[in-house]
């Protein structure tokens, strides 16, 4: 359908709520955009490939262009033409040739092809973005679509795990289950594979109690993948921050996909956590497409260095960074984070480059208006909150400078373990701070041990099967010459780079498989696992799979490894047991209850305390940990990360039953119970308990 200046006009109808929301008469429609000089509505038919009608949204309130279409119910496909000025050099980039998706679309139609249509400049030169392209974009984008929100929750209630309890595991909706034998071929790689009683059943053997998804909202793939012949995986590429991606639905409804997952793992006492992305879009640099924000507003969504309104400022490396400075960008992020706790029940957010949402005048400051707006939302109120508290962008390294509220992934605790467990010399104060809910970084402005979100291995970076496998990463497969992804692992091979036959390389392997993530459960702080660990998942050293949609990154549930998913399965028991292992505040050797024990001591081999001069011994390395809580034995943590057995001395304080030695098969040894001293094996953790033979004296539910 050609432009027109002559489109019949909608009612006015009302500037709120912003989006397409359904009346008893129709849909009534509300687009923000402080800058634009018109806006057409564009109807499609139910696939969303032809253009049936076209009306104008005259009416404009408080910069906000609404208007009722009578008549109009769910299933209503649509999408936007805004004109404007396209003045790349003052920050405008009105083209009204191209059809755009509503920013609170709640459902997409028709998937997304590169075409040079899909952007607002005639690709060419470098300074091709000044220039404009005519050409309608409507045959290669998705469209909106209007969705009755109402649905029927079966009486669903959230588990609401306090966050001392909280074990995280990080999934991929597709990866999880696109090779799980148990699952339905239709579900896998879907909403419903992550929903089926065998996923489900998986979970709660494991221990966990919160998924935390790899993104679910709506995402493209980038040109310069499908190029070559790569998609984007992981998702970071968000192209609507209400709807849910179409591909994880199968054959449901998106969002019913979504609610009734998040059913399924509420019914099994498990906490449903997104990851989302509101730092930046889909839309990218100025050599980006034009989907939706870049065409409705760009001045206004992005943020600009006030020096120049032609390229956005991009501490995010994708090429755009959306401004939360902004009253109506900040409105649209809180309207979708409620969404998504009302209309799909999530338990919490976890959010990437969490120090870009909080960047105002293109500095990152604790009181910005996104950080306060959700202090104060009563929606949000008890929704878990995580930040990834970096971006690349000046002063990005934030971490520990979230507000009380906030928890973080710890990236120095990823980093100090991976060093301790490797053997690194010196590295046993770091441990030591690490293990205590790295309060070093966190106990300030009345936060607690909660902050700190403790993880080894996530989506970004080695498994824990090839961190002990590859010293090296190996990313060839992504065609970007071996060139992406980090090289500082602090990772180790043990003898061989990647497979290999070798009995005695597997075994330290293992070993160290284990010491990494016995480790993990039983530091202070809230623990994350990834998703496929305790399976003995590897990507064969790819360290940045993030285009990898394949066996490279799907689990592979045959080749699973039991003994291991044993062990993590125990290890995660063990932390539930008891409470010394997961104190809400942060422990400082202040008087625990028990007795006259502190909360926490540090131990040489020896039995005696830790002295300054042990601390800066650079050869040391071997440590213990004596935690004491009210209400429960005191527990006794053994580490040896070095080459060589040792005597470790045991308090004098009664009789000492081991739950957990990582050097054993099975994992619990025996000791007489007045052992005066532990045979503790080279690179080892040990976990004892006082007067408890096993922890079911502790938790009698304990499998």
């Amino acid at each position: 359908m050609p432009l027109s200046t002559t489109l019949p006009v909608l009612p006015a109808g009302r500037p709120w709520p912003l989006g397409a929301t359904l009346t008893g008469d129709g849909v009534n429609f509300a687009l923000f955009s402080a800058h634009a000089e018109r806006v057409e509505l564009c109807l499609f038919d139910a696939e969303g490939r032809q253009e049936i009608a076209r009306h104008e949204l005259a009416a404009c309130t408080d910069q906000v262009w609404h208007g009722l279409l009578p008549g109009a119910g769910a299933g209503t496909v649509y999408g936007y033409r805004v004109h404007g000025p396209y003045a790349p050099l003052d920050g405008h980039r009105f083209n009204p040739n191209k059809l755009l998706l509503d920013p609170y679309a709640r459902g997409l139609t028709g998937g997304f092809q590169w075409d040079d249509s899909v952007h607002g400049y005639t690709r060419g030169d470098a300074a091709a973005d000044l220039s404009f392209d005519p050409r309608d974009s409507a045959p290669f984008v998705p469209k909106s679509v209007v969705i009755d929100p109402a649905h029927d929750w079966e009486g669903d209630e959230a588990p609401r795990t306090p966050w001392s309890d909280t074990v995280i595991y990080e999934a991929h909706v597709r990866g999880l289950t696109m090779r799980h034998p148990g699952v339905p071929e239709p579900l896998r790689g879907t909403l419903g594979g992550l929903a089926h009683p065998v996923m489900v059943d998986h979970l709660r053997r494991l221990g966990v109690t919160a998924v935390e998804l790899m993104p679910v909202h709506a995402f493209l793939d980038e040109r310069a993948l499908v190029e070559r012949g790569l998609k984007n995986y992981w998702g970071y590429n968000t192209t609507a921050f209400f709807a849910v991606h179409p591909a994880y639905a199968g054959a449901l409804q998106p969002l019913e996909a979504l609610r009734n997952a998040v059913k399924a793992l509420h019914r099994a006492g498990i906490e449903v956590i997104l990851d989302v992305v509101y730092n930046h879009t889909a839309e990218s640099d100025v050599f980006g497409p034009t989907l939706n924000f870049r065409g409705i507003d760009n001045l206004s969504y992005y943020q600009h260095t006030a020096h120049d309104r032609r390229e956005p400022f991009n501490p995010t490396g994708t090429g755009n960074a959306l401004d939360l400075g902004h009253p109506r960008v900040l409105q649209m992020v809180m309207d979708s984070l409620r969404w998504w706790v009302e209309a799909a029940h999530v338990d919490g957010f976890r959010f990437d480059l969490a120090t870009t949402l909080a960047r105002v005048d293109c500095d990152f400051t604790s009181a910005a208006p996104f950080l306060q707006a959700i202090a104060q939302d009563p929606v949000l109120a008890q929704a878990k909150l995580i930040a990834e508290p970096w971006d690349i962008g000046p002063g990005g390294w934030r971490v520990g400078g979230f507000p009380a509220g906030w928890s973080e992934w710890n990236d120095h605790y990823r980093d100090g373990i991976r060093r301790a467990w490797h053997g690194d010399r010196g590295s046993r104060p770091e441990l030591a701070r690490r293990l205590s809910a790295s309060a070093d970084l966190f106990d300030h402005d009345g936060r607690g041990a909660r902050a700190s979100v403790n993880f080894v291995t996530a989506h970004d970076g080695f498994t824990l099967d090839d961190l002990v496998s590859y010293a090296q990463k190996h990313n060839e497969a992504n065609g970007e010459g071996n060139r992406d992804g980090t090289g500082d692992n602090h990772s180790d091979n043990l003898g061989a780079e990647g497979p290999t036959d070798d009995p005695v390389i597997l075994a330290r392997r293992v070993r160290r498989r284990r010491n990494l993530l016995a480790t993990l459960l039983f530091s202070q702080g809230v623990p994350m696992l990834l998703g496929g660990d305790e399976l003995g998942h590897s990507q064969q050293g790819n360290n940045n799979a993030y285009c990898q949609d394949g066996p490279l990154t799907w689990l592979d549930w045959d080749a699973a490894d039991p003994g291991f998913l044993d062990f993590a399965a125990r290890a995660v028991a063990l932390r539930q047991a008891h409470p010394a292992l997961r104190q809400p505040r942060f422990v400082h050797g202040a008087p625990s209850g028990w007795e006259d024990l502190p909360d926490i001591a540090w131990l040489r081999p020896d039995g005696q305390p830790m002295t300054g001069a042990d601390w800066d011994d650079p050869a040391g390395f071997a440590l213990g940990v004596l935690l004491s809580e009210a209400g429960a034995p005191p527990l006794l943590l053994l580490f040896n990360p070095g080459p060589e057995g040792m005597e470790f001395a045991l308090p004098p304080l009664g009789a000492w039953h081991p739950w957990l030695d990582t050097a054993r098969t099975p994992s619990v040894a025996r000791l007489e119970p007045a052992s005066p001293a532990y045979p503790l094996a080279a690179e080892s953790l040990v976990l004892l308990a006082l007067g408890a033979a096993s922890p079911a004296e502790i938790k009698n539910d304990l499998q």
